[in-house]
């Protein structure tokens, strides 16, 4: 039973890192293409961001 338990807890880490990292890979991309379009939308010689 204590293998059984042991197991299902493994899975059940494996599977919310999993989840965790898939999402950081969306966030990822979508900062990528904010990111590209905002340089290809500059004006030129000017900054688009405040920082």
């Amino acid at each position: 039973m204590v293998p059984l338990i042991l197991l299902l807890i493994l899975i059940a880490i494996l599977f919310g890192a999993g989840a965790a990292v898939h999402l950081l890979w969306w966030i990822a991309i979508i900062a990528l293409v904010i990111w590209v379009v905002g340089f290809f939308a500059r004006s030129s010689g000017g900054r688009w961001y405040r920082w």
